[in-house]
């Protein structure tokens, strides 16, 4: 028997411009010429060592992958990251729902962050209209282009614009019996009637977008995937938000991830924040990605992986191994997973607009 259902259509959807936010982009972001706070020793040497992984994997054309969590474009880093893809220092970009919401929040409005004790207690926590139209809409059109859940929002950002389909194409798909562009088409086709969304272009003005690291990634051609969870971020309280188009994209975006993690072999992998997103996506692509190497006679094990985060960790994971899972280090779900990945594997503790600023200047000398 189905269970009964919430309708988001009864939700009193309220403007973006009236959320009060606690971070504005023009004061918080890192410059990539600003000076870094000194890391400890240890945080120091694996910067270095990192770094010369980084370059040994760009001169003999390795991918070098930056997974990150969403405090990674709270915390203002976006220019730092993006000058990483203009040196051609990373081959790949991946953050979860959320880091996908703030970047693009701060690219359209220069702000983001709300106060969210305050606002579920106002009844009013993430139920915001632009910010589930527009990412919500860009990711349905973007399914149907074939396109993957960054990317789509990275060209609309980047292009200012998001292009509806005329109903008539979309008929036109679905009659034409291919079953991957008729769904993908009707799903969209029920959005614009349901939603009495307009054909053709619709301009969406970016004010902040030279901020935006998933329009700068789009304009480079360098992918970057967007892995999220159902019900985790706040795209989800938006009528729009449509399970098929959701899912379609972030498919297309973790297959995406997967190849660029079977080239990973003499690359280096950055994991910057995220407890889950990165951890639990690698664990999965580096499987994949071995299953086709070992059939080939080959294996992924010439990598190098460095995690960072706040928390500190007493256990020499490289040393000493998996820790018994009477230990609270067992439980560093980021350090657990990774150390049984193979290859090199470092975990700094460190504040992560330290870390990606040291380590963009140490590429950058040497």
């Amino acid at each position: 028997m189905p269970y009964t259902q919430f309708d988001r259509k009864k939700l009193k959807i309220h403007p973006l411009k009236n959320r009060k936010n606690k971070l504005k982009i023009e004061k918080i972001h890192v410059s990539p010429e600003a000076k870094a706070a000194k890391l400890n020793d240890y945080a120091s040497e694996i910067v270095t060592e990192t770094a010369s992984r980084i370059r040994k994997a760009r001169q003999n054309n390795k991918a070098v992958i930056l997974a990150f969590g969403a405090h990674t474009i709270k915390n203002g880093l976006s220019p730092v990251i993006i000058r990483l893809m203009e040196k051609n220092f990373v081959t790949h970009l991946a953050t979860n729902g959320a880091g996908i919401i703030h970047d693009w929040e701060f690219s359209f409005l220069g702000e983001s962050g709300e106060d969210v004790k305050a606002n579920v207690y106002d009844g009013c926590f993430g139920i915001w209209e632009e910010t589930g139209r527009y990412i919500n809409l860009a990711i349905a059109v973007g399914a149907y282009n074939k396109m993957g859940y960054g990317e789509s929002v990275g060209a609309m950002i980047q292009n200012e614009e998001l292009v509806i389909p005329y109903k008539d194409k979309l008929k036109a798909d679905i009659a034409s019996g291919s079953a991957k562009l008729c769904a993908a088409a009707a799903d969209l086709l029920f959005l614009i009637n349901e939603f009495n969304i307009p054909e053709g272009t619709t301009k969406i003005p970016h004010p902040w977008k030279k901020f935006s690291a998933q329009a700068a990634a789009y304009r480079m051609k360098i992918p970057f995937t967007g892995h999220p969870m159902f019900g985790h971020d706040i795209i989800y309280t938006h009528p729009l938000n449509y399970g098929a188009a959701i899912g379609r994209t972030a498919q297309r975006d973790f297959l995406s991830f997967a190849e660029s993690v079977s080239k990973l072999d003499g690359g280096v992998y950055l994991s910057v924040g995220s407890a889950v997103m990165s951890p639990m996506i690698f664990e999965k692509a580096f499987s994949m990605a071995q299953n086709i190497a070992l059939q080939s006679g080959k294996r992924i094990e010439n990598h190098y992986i460095c995690v960072v985060d706040l928390a500190e960790s007493k256990w020499d994971w490289q040393k000493d191994g998996e820790p018994p899972q009477d230990n609270p280090a067992y439980y560093l779900r980021y350090c657990k997973t990774f150390s049984r990945m193979g290859g090199t594997m470092r975990y700094v503790s460190a504040d992560n607009r330290d870390f990606l600023l040291t380590l963009l200047h140490e590429l950058k000398s040497m």
